[in-house]
This record gives structure tokens, sequence and C-alpha cells, in this order.
């Protein structure tokens, strides 16, 4: 139920409006490359294809038999929520940044709808929230924050489009484009 949304919030993060990437290289790493570092399209692809797609994808396919699973892509989603809500928002001192909404029209409600069902149906055992909780917190810290420090390269050829960077970051390096 959660992969699709998955998609979505990703299309707002890096397409519409899609300045995710500037946003986190420049709020939260105070960058001075936000079109390249830390974040760069490689590790976005790594973290968001490669790990994300396939948690969720994998936690859609086995859905009922592996609800440690879903508890673990649930806490990616949960996390999302709240690093879109508080995290981005008061360390840029915004309303708003791209990934936010999608975290509250689709994410909030899966997380409910995930917990309502599996309450429901009794299909939660302790032993899937023993397996689950760390997972989902290993996935976060590990599979996302940590994954953008390990690889960090200031020398990449992998390059996000002017599109992806800030408003402000665009005009800097317009200015220093001009300027060499």
């Amino acid at each position: 139920m959660s992969l699709v949304p998955l998609f979505l919030h990703q299309f707002e993060e890096y397409r519409l409006p899609g300045t995710f990437p500037g946003m986190i290289n420049t709020i939260i790493f105070h960058s001075d490359m936000p079109d390249r570092y830390p974040l760069n399209p490689n590790t976005s692809f790594i973290v968001n294809v490669m790990l994300g797609w396939t948690v969720y994808f994998l936690a859609a396919l086995f859905a009922e038999k592996a609800i440690w699973l879903c508890i673990a892509a649930i806490l990616i989603s949960i996390g999302n929520t709240i690093a879109h809500t508080f995290l981005f928002n008061i360390k840029g001192k915004t309303f708003y940044n791209p990934g936010m909404i999608t975290s509250w029209l689709f994410f909030v409600p899966c997380i409910y709808f995930f917990f309502h069902i599996a309450y429901k149906e009794a299909l939660i055992t302790p032993i899937d929230y023993y397996i689950g909780i760390p997972l989902g917190i290993i996935l976060n810290v590990f599979g996302i924050f940590k994954m953008i420090n390990w690889l960090a390269d200031k020398s990449t050829k992998y390059i996000f489009e002017n599109r992806n960077l800030l408003p402000a970051d665009r005009k800097k390096k317009l200015l220093a484009t001009n300027n060499v």
C-alpha cells in the first residue's frame, strides 16, 4: 500500500518542485557545492531506488508473511514524515519543503491503515516488533543519512541539474559561471 506513495513522494522531491537535493545539501549539510555534495544523483539512486524501492517492494510482495519488513518500511515513512514536517522546515526556516505534501497526503494515511488493519486482523506478533523496529531504525539512519555521508564525493561526475537547486543557489551558480 505504500510503494506507490513512495514513488509520488520521490516525484515531489526530485521532479515537482524537485528542489529536495539542493535543500538537503544547502540547509542540512551547509554545502558550498549544493549541486553535488554531499548528496549527488548517484547517492540518490542508491538510497531511493536500490534501497527504498527494494524494501517497499519486498514489504508489499511478502505482506502478511513478513510483517516485520512492513513495520521497517512503515518506519521509513514515519521517518520521512517527521523529517519533512519538522527537521527540514525548522533548519530551513520554511513552511514547506519538497516531500512534505506527499508525506502527509500518502504516508500518514498508509501508516494509519497499516496499523489499523494489522491490529484488527491480529497480524503483528512481538517478534515482528523485535525485528521490524530495529531494522526500520537502521534503514533510516544507515540507509539514508549515513549513506549520504559515505558516498559523498566533491569530485563526483554526478551533478544535479539547476532545477534541483534552491533558487538562491541557482543564482549563485549563474553568477559564478558568468564570472569565469
